[in-house]
């Protein structure tokens, strides 16, 4: 299947390159660092301005309509991308933006549209959860959202997870704990005092989301040749309709009240800042899934706390606790552990109809050209039962080839004349 191909090449390893339609040709590496780099950034601004958005403990605007003017926001950088991709010199890439070609990627992109629903519905939560708890409690619960979504990873992509890599996320769970333990005498009075409301939000809140990802991933490698940028103009058309629906059912709800639908009632600097934030995460999270991984998106969130609890603390006066900085140094403990474990990739198996020139095609991609692979392709043709000369060159394979058809036919003719000539000397 053409995920599980495409999720083993660019996600097993930590990120495959960015790079075919759509990509930008950057290292594996590098484009990590730079994803991870432009997430914590991000996602440790949205509390922050979430928090700057509220008056008196409130929101004077339809939060609703965040989303809404986040997704056009994403609508609209898609279609310029793909307005300047679609006027590129290469032939190439032209052909994969015509009419036709988009069509056609639409309807094998269709799967996207339940992503951009829990999207939506997740978008709606944050909101919520803001009113609840601080920012920095936000972030730390929302990193559970990691153990939801391995689990999700197992049963829908097929992945294995090493045992090392099952306890760092169990690492991971526990550096979220210390930090949600209140200090002081009140403790237990601290973890009680919030409304059950509030803990059904935070289910949704972990399970919205993380099968939103798990199902992102899936629906963008599945169709790994269509353009990102492609993609996400896909998903966006999708994420403007579900918000449109949603902003329609409160119009409804309230009784036609025309206000409703006033997408830029009680907005402020802070929301506008908070829409371009929203906007530019999404973008960047379509790259993570696309050509990265989905446990690797986590754990910049998790990064991202660090980032969260700082500006909280500078900004809003709220206290950084010892809990604080002993979980978040448990949290990269467990990143370094669950990266450092990757499992080995699964050796590509021989089928019986195999060409020996396609082993041979098959063993110079994955040695590369130097001496050791070819004597790793020396070995390994052996031991699989294949002459040693498999590990030469094309050219020196027929050259050798030749020569022994040439010396098993010399030695056949040999073997005539002999046998002619013992004939000849047995009496009659």
């Amino acid at each position: 299947m053409a995920v599980k191909r495409h999720f083993h090449r660019v996600g097993s390893g930590g990120g495959g390159g960015v790079g075919g339609a759509g990509g930008i040709g950057l290292p594996s590496r590098m484009v990590n660092v730079v994803l991870v780099a432009g997430d914590c950034v991000f996602i440790g601004m949205q509390p922050i301005l979430v928090y700057m958005s509220k008056v008196d403990g409130k929101f004077l605007f339809n939060p609703i309509s965040v989303n809404f003017l986040s997704e056009l926001f994403k609508f609209t950088f898609a279609i310029i991308i793909i307005f300047f991709q679609a006027r590129s010199a290469r032939a190439s890439v032209k052909a994969a933006f015509t009419p036709r070609a988009i069509w056609k990627a639409a309807k094998a992109n269709v799967l996207l549209a339940v992503p951009a629903l829990l999207y939506a519905m997740n978008n709606y939560l944050k909101f919520v959860m803001q009113l609840y708890f601080k920012p920095t409690t936000v972030k730390m619960l929302g990193n559970l959202k990691i153990l939801v979504i391995a689990v999700l990873l197992t049963v829908v992509m097929k992945r294995r997870f090493t045992v090392m890599q099952c306890e760092a996320l169990c690492l991971l769970l526990i550096g979220i704990s210390i930090n949600q333990i209140p200090c002081g005498g009140n403790a237990a009075a601290a973890m009680l005092d919030v409304s059950p409301l509030a803990w059904v939000y935070t289910f949704f809140f972990l399970t919205i989301p993380s099968t939103a990802s798990v199902y992102n991933e899936y629906a963008l490698k599945s169709q790994f040749d269509t353009s990102v940028h492609l993609q996400n103009f896909f998903m966006y058309c999708w994420g403007l309709l579900f918000n449109f629906i949603f902003l329609f059912g409160i119009f409804i709800a309230r009784g036609g009240d025309l206000a409703s639908l006033n997408i830029l009632h009680g907005h402020s600097r802070a929301t506008a800042v908070l829409i371009a934030n929203n906007a530019m995460q999404g973008i960047l999270s379509s790259f993570f899934f696309k050509y990265a991984d989905t446990i690797l998106k986590k754990y910049s969130s998790t990064i991202a706390t660090i980032f969260t609890g700082i500006a909280s603390a500078v900004l809003f006066g709220h206290t950084l606790s010892i809990n604080f900085a002993l979980g978040v140094s448990v949290v990269l403990i467990s990143m370094h552990q669950f990266f450092s474990a990757m499992p080995p990739k699964a050796p590509r198996p021989r089928k019986d109809n195999d060409s020996d020139v396609e082993d041979w095609e098959g063993g110079e991609a994955r040695g590369g050209g130097g001496a050791v692979g070819g004597a790793d392709r020396h070995v390994a043709m052996i031991v699989n039962g294949l002459p040693a000369y498999h590990s030469l060159s094309p050219r020196s394979m027929l050259a050798r080839e030749s020569s022994l058809v040439e010396m098993a036919a010399g030695a056949n003719e040999e073997a005539n004349h002999r046998h002619r000539l013992t004939a000849h000397a047995l009496p009659i």
